[in-house]
């Protein structure tokens, strides 16, 4: 069966989330006996974020659920254990789901939450034939589900470390250039580096720059011009 990822499912992640979703997706229905197609899932803090179907019929069961906060996969989320639907033509829990899922031909599923480091994950396993997914959360797709999870949030945080290098690395650049316009107010107010940097913040915020932007200007001017408005601040302190 190929593997198709959902257009209007996919929020402004990057594709690396999504990669992990199709993957378990389609390996979930690889291993999975009975098993027609395959829904994944992947929430942090209540925001939903990419999400994945191993066939484009699947799409509209898993929108239907994150657009209306009702069918398996919220309560999965909420109850942080798995749940199922054994026969769809006598389970009424969940109206409009139903409704689309034997429209589709789905008579049962099955939803396993995954839950780390803030993350939840959760996979749902289709079938056409009822009570045909008992055996899941005991199967290869628990552990499947187990290993994507934290393999998501391995690479939350190694982005995560990237982006603080990334802010690091800024700051290093910015700071020979701070200095030296703490030096140039310093001298202009006759104060000490502490009152020069309160200074120098307080530009920045009240013209809504960047510090070192900010900072920039005060070298590149030499404090010229600046004297009232440098002596103005200081007084507000």
């Amino acid at each position: 069966m190929p593997l198709m990822a959902e257009p209007g499912l996919a929020g402004p992640e990057s594709a690396l989330p999504g990669r992990r979703l199709s993957e378990l997706a389609e390996q979930a229905v690889r291993c999975t006996t009975a098993c027609c197609g395959a829904g994944t899932t992947v929430s942090e803090g209540g925001s939903e974020h990419p999400a994945s179907v191993t066939h484009p019929d699947l799409a509209g069961l898993v929108s239907v659920q994150l657009r209306s906060g009702d069918g398996p996969i919220p309560a999965a989320q909420e109850r942080g254990a798995p749940v199922e639907t054994g026969d769809l033509l006598r389970d009424e829990r969940w109206p409009e789901y139903r409704a689309l899922a034997l429209d589709s031909g789905v008579r049962s599923s099955i939803t396993l939450p995954f839950q780390r480091a803030g993350l939840t994950v959760t996979l749902t396993l289709f079938s056409f034939r009822p009570c045909a997914l008992d055996d899941v959360p005991h199967g290869p797709a628990q552990a499947l589900g187990d290993l994507a999870t934290t393999g998501l949030v391995r690479d939350r945080r190694y982005r995560a470390a990237l982006t603080e290098l990334d802010h690091l690395g800024t700051a290093l650049r910015t700071r020979p250039v701070v200095d030296q316009a703490c030096g140039i107010i310093m001298h202009v107010l006759t104060c000490d580096v502490d009152k020069a940097f309160t200074v120098l913040r307080r530009i920045s915020q009240t013209t809504n720059r960047k510090l070192a932007d900010v900072a920039s200007a005060v070298v590149e001017t030499r404090g010229k011009g600046l004297e009232r408005e440098l002596a103005g601040l200081a007084a507000e302190d």
